[in-house]
């Protein structure tokens, strides 16, 4: 074949080239079927706090209960490894939570905002949410003071803390810090 003829040939090979454009990972899953779609349960309305309050637990010193007298509790707050070189706090939103689900839990109180990660854990038979940080860590500053906190969980609602000083209490403890009482405060309108 002579040069012309190799260019002509190559010429009008090239074109047909350039049409099709090169392969996809979408081509590959043409053929697959697709995953059915996994769901969050329906969110969870927000807990009526009216009369709740911080409660020791009978059965641990070193944990608070929060909740409306005679009804299921909303929230615990425990203090692990107290008097070690690393206390930590956890945290308990006692409300159903889709099993593995994982979620950020916000504390929003006392001019500080804090963050912490949930994972869905099974506690007495029944899945809720559940996370820990060590005592020293910030995010437990909307705890440490005198004023109400709200914490929120997404789908699992916000619960309304209501002032109290028993928080801060355990808090400073864990940490290993004396708790210093907290000013009169009145709260903002």
């Amino acid at each position: 074949m002579s040069r012309l003829g190799l260019t002509i040939a190559l010429a009008a090979f090239v074109p047909l080239a350039a049409c099709k454009p090169p392969p996809t990972d979408a081509d590959m899953a043409r053929g697959m079927p697709e995953a059915a779609p996994t769901f969050a349960s329906e969110p969870l309305p927000s807990p009526e706090t009216e009369g709740a309050m911080w409660a020791p637990s009978p059965q641990n010193d070193a944990r608070l209960l929060y909740g409306i007298p005679e009804q299921p509790a909303l929230v615990a707050l425990e203090c692990l490894d107290a008097g070690s070189a690393a206390p930590s706090l956890q945290l308990t939103r006692l409300s159903p939570a889709d099993e593995d689900a994982e979620a950020l839990l916000a504390l929003v109180g006392n001019g500080h905002i804090g963050r912490l990660e949930v994972d869905a854990e099974e506690v007495g038979g029944r899945i809720v949410w559940r996370g820990e940080l060590l005592a020293s860590d910030l995010a437990w500053e909307p705890l440490a003071g005198p004023r109400q906190v709200t914490l929120t969980v997404p789908g699992a609602g916000m619960v309304t803390l209501n002032p109290s000083e028993a928080p801060a209490a355990l808090v400073s403890e864990c940490r290993g810090v004396e708790a210093v009482a907290a000013p009169e405060v009145s709260p903002i309108p």
